[in-house]
């Protein structure tokens, strides 16, 4: 294919990372599948043994994106587009959170992204060409109880992406952040974590949270077939958006959230403008 691109995907054993791969295979693209346990992903890679290139990667070790993204270069030349969704949740109240699981989720979520990123920078920067996909959450815009800390997370993913949006521009490299919500991936399954400590003053809040999320694990209405459809789609675009919400409920959540935004800031505006020094 003419526009045939090389895609450098994380997580792909399952879920976005694991539907993304597949759909830029059959349309004729190049794909390096990444996984900590690469073993996970090649029977993707056996239906396409001449582009496709199973590499294991744990975001968490520099070493590992270091070798990583030499190989890949190495092998297809260059990385057209970087797409950063290896991450995973952690259902704990604030209080209830235990500082080596938040410190192993930042490590995945936020800082791993961001090496990898510094990693294949190099080589778009030359080329003045390039597409970096960052897969953040509706979570990233929109907070609720039992996650505080995977926000925390996601919303460091935004400000750096939307700032690293700014930077790259004039150097011919996009940006998008894609924002799913609730979709039928192991997110709140198999791949989620859930804090050992658990207090009951906060039942009706973070509690709750928790068990509605297991309740609903399955029956999501996102389908990750289509969400996957929907990156290409963007990846494809002369001007995509540095934004793209996944799904009617992430849209809707998000359309509240700039109303709820816009009321608050409405309501303190004498306050917050009586704040300058006089004219």
């Amino acid at each position: 294919m003419s526009d045939s691109k090389i895609w450098f995907i994380t997580g792909c054993s399952t879920g976005f990372g694991r539907e993304l791969a597949q759909q830029a295979l059959s349309r004729g693209d190049r794909v390096v599948l990444t996984a900590r346990k690469p073993e996970q992903v090649e029977d993707i890679a056996a239906k396409h043994p001449d582009t496709a290139l199973v590499l294991p990667l744990d975001v968490t070790s520099e070493q590992a994106i270091v070798k990583a993204v030499a190989a890949a270069e190495a092998h297809f030349g260059q990385i057209d587009v970087l797409v950063n969704n290896a991450g995973y949740g952690y259902f704990s109240a604030i209080e209830e959170g235990e500082d080596d699981e938040v410190r192993r989720q930042f490590e995945t979520n936020v800082f791993g992204l961001m090496s990898l990123t510094r990693h294949v920078l190099p080589g778009m920067r030359k080329r003045r060409s390039g597409h970096i996909v960052n897969v953040s959450s509706i979570g990233g815009l929109v907070a609720f109880p039992a996650t505080g800390y995977y926000h925390a997370t996601k919303w460091a993913v935004e400000g750096f992406s939307e700032s690293l949006s700014k930077e790259v521009a004039p150097l011919g490299i996009k940006v998008t952040i894609v924002e799913p919500g609730r979709f039928r991936t192991d997110w709140a399954g198999r791949s989620v974590i859930e804090s050992k400590t658990v207090i009951d003053d906060y039942d009706a809040t973070a509690g709750l949270r928790r068990r509605q999320a297991k309740e609903y694990t399955g029956n999501q209405p996102g389908d990750p077939a289509r969400g996957a459809a929907a990156i290409i789609t963007v990846v494809n675009e002369a001007q995509p958006p540095l934004r793209l919400l996944l799904g009617s409920d992430a849209y809707k959540f998000a359309s509240d959230r700039l109303e709820e935004l816009r009321s608050n800031f409405e309501a303190w505006k004498d306050l917050s403008t009586g704040t300058d020094f006089p004219a």
